[in-house]
């Protein structure tokens, strides 16, 4: 019970006052609908709760911490509250005619009742939480409304690398309670990399006391300036894997373990060399070369990128992988497990008899083949324990596996065939804004990160159903996915700069109809509470630039700014000095028109500062009324 109570300390609200004009009362993800009423009800010391069975007593002690926090005063929890005694009633009567995951909030003058059992109901609160504005001389007045909501989809998940860099437990919990809190139900943990083994594995030690640490890390982007010299390792214990499921499952978070293969091994390989295609010089086609090939030694990668080593598909190293298998799935109840597939060079298998012998055995025509081969014997032994597979789209490549999901990743395509094939499809792709660990804006002030673009805005529009399937194939799109890879996140902190607010925008694409989005609200109105709230709480996040500032050139003479501040409680400051604007620059109060003399042009250079002090990128527009650089190339005929 105190670790479900920990969402509610974790999770304050802090806007300055409820906003009426919002017609999705500061909801994310916007609920199905929502039919505003006519009075309030009065949330004071004089209300009581009352709750059904162990489920429905769970929540409302949730929801009760949730009001000691925010309002100062705890509800009484009665089970037969008094004739008109104001209360607030969790039931799971009626919830059996709800879609899965779904509730309905009735708020009326004397009344708050949330129905919904399971997820539904643990989804009826975090909603409710949403929505209570401060308190008003004791009191928190709340808007009467009637809320009917259910997922669009049934997968909405998030990834986290923390193979290339490290994630402390504490860290791993507060992110679940972000997802949680968004209605977003499955954490996807990347566990094994090049770069790093992250799980105990019992049976195999060196997977942790080898595989868990490299002697370094290149410094800046790829392919950097040079390395660090101290050694980067760390792994998680089973227990404390158990912890996080355990943390998860009282959340409804399903946590999606990843073990690479027949990829992204080299550091399973450092630990247990026989694993890789030449164990001895004998089964390599070149004996004058040696076995590990540009590896050069049995390091731990110390760089990114793909790398050429990969399992070979030995009964030996099938066995040491079901061994494997058969502890992951003692510590992770998913139904799914994520077996990587992706980016596997071909490289070694083309240069190893073994495999080449294989191949002619089998009929293999090429190595996709040999590859779907192997995936195929990973996912029969998985079925037989009762488990699924999912796989990044590479596994389509020489046949997909019976019964595998597939995650769709390089772009939609992927997506797209295997849904055309009838098997399950995730949505996760890169193109479309869902790889968080790309930058935000085009500005300079951005952190060494992999590049890219894929502001919030991008992710908000994407929808996961691709047009160009059929009605009975869009069935088979479970739902989406935003992955934050870890090549250039260095601590919890970039962590959670690169995941809000898109995270945010993910959990309405996964959970609210495509009818109900709205961009504009979702910017201008209710994101900016939300990332009130995270400030507040010291949650670290990219700060939105101001909203309605182009970073176009815009030409002309007479321009004409106003602005909205995308954090509530934040300032806006300017210059047009050429100056870096901070608090020293001018406090943007009102809309202010620019006029710029022919022949010249001035760079409109912006800063958004939240209440604690944190601050946006700096963000520029040009505004030319016939400038010419004299510096400029000259045209040639």
């Amino acid at each position: 019970m105190k670790k479900i109570l920990m969402v509610a300390s974790i999770i304050l609200l802090c806007s300055k006052s409820f906003a009426q004009n919002d017609p999705n009362l500061g909801i994310i993800p916007v609920p199905v609908s929502i039919t505003k009423g006519n009075g309030n009800f009065t949330l004071d010391k004089t209300v009581v709760m009352v709750s059904e069975g162990a489920e429905g007593a769970k929540m409302a002690d949730l929801l009760n911490a949730f009001i000691v926090t925010k309002g100062g005063f705890a509800l009484r929890e009665v089970k037969n509250p008094l004739l008109k005694q104001k209360s607030i009633v969790l039931t799971s009567l009626g919830a059996e005619k709800l879609p899965n995951e779904g509730y309905t909030i009735n708020i009326t003058p004397t009344q708050i009742t949330l129905i919904g059992k399971g997820a539904g109901l643990f989804y009826a609160v975090q909603t409710v939480m949403q929505m209570l504005p401060d308190k008003t001389n004791d009191k928190i007045i709340v808007p009467t409304v009637i809320i009917n909501d259910y997922p669009r989809f049934s997968y909405r998940g998030s990834m986290l690398d923390v193979g290339r860099h490290f994630f402390p437990v504490a860290f791993i919990k507060q992110f679940i309670d972000r997802l949680a809190f968004y209605k977003i139900n499955n954490f996807h943990w990347h566990l094994t990399e090049d770069q790093g083994w992250r799980i105990e594995i019992k049976k195999y030690p060196k997977l942790t006391s080898v595989g868990s640490a490299r002697n370094g890390t290149i410094i800046g982007h790829h392919p950097g300036i040079g390395n660090t010299s101290t050694a980067y390792k760390g792994f998680y214990t089973q227990e404390e894997a158990k912890e996080i499921v355990k943390y998860a499952t009282d959340r409804y978070i399903n946590v999606i373990p990843e073990i690479e293969m027949p990829g992204h091994s080299s550091a399973a390989i450092a630990a247990y060399p026989e694993l890789s295609c030449f164990p001895d010089s004998s089964t390599y086609i070149d004996p004058k070369t040696p076995w590990w090939g540009s590896r050069k030694g049995k390091q731990v990668q110390q760089t990114w990128g793909v790398f050429d080593d990969v399992y070979t598909p030995t009964e030996n190293t099938f066995i040491f992988l079901q061994n494997v298998l058969d502890e992951v799935m003692a510590i992770f109840p998913s139904k799914y497990i994520h077996i990587g597939g992706d980016e596997s060079p071909k490289k070694y298998w083309k240069e190893s008899r073994f495999c080449q012998a294989l191949m002619k055995e089998k009929g293999f025509k090429d190595e996709h083949e040999l590859q779907s081969y192997f995936i195929q014997r990973m996912e029969k032994y998985l079925n037989s324990k009762g488990r699924m597979i999912i796989g990044w789209d590479e596994i389509l490549e020489g046949g997909l596996a019976p019964n595998a999901t597939v995650m769709s990743w390089r772009g939609e395509s992927g997506g797209i065939a295997a849904a055309q094939q009838n098997h399950n499809v995730i949505m996760t792709p890169g193109s479309m804004g869902l790889y968080i660990d790309h930058n935000q804006s085009n500005s300079n002030d951005e952190p060494v990160l992999i590049g890219g673009l894929a502001p919030y805005t991008k992710s908000y529009m994407y929808d996961p159903v691709p047009k160009v399937l059929t009605a009975d194939q869009q069935k088979y799109i479970l739902g989406v996915q935003a992955n934050l890879w870890t090549e250039y996140i260095t601590s919890p902190a970039k962590a959670e700069y690169q995941a809000y607010p898109r995270l945010l925008a993910l959990s309405e694409i996964a959970w609210s109809p495509v009818a109900r989005k709205d961009l504009q609200n979702f910017a201008e109105q209710r994101l900016p509470k939300h990332l009130a709230r995270m400030d507040k709480e010291g949650v670290n996040f990219w700060v939105p630039t101001p909203i309605g500032q182009s970073d176009e050139t815009l030409t002309g003479e007479s321009f004409t700014f106003a602005f909205k501040v995308p954090v509530e409680g934040g300032e806006i400051y300017y210059s047009l000095d050429e100056s870096r604007p901070s608090e020293n620059a001018t406090l943007y109060t009102s809309a202010f028109k620019i006029v710029v003399p022919k022949g010249e042009k001035r760079t409109l250079k912006t800063i958004v500062i939240a209440p604690s002090g944190r601050r946006s990128v700096m963000k520029e527009t040009i505004l030319n009324n016939g400038y010419i650089d004299p510096n400029a190339p000259k045209k040639t005929k």
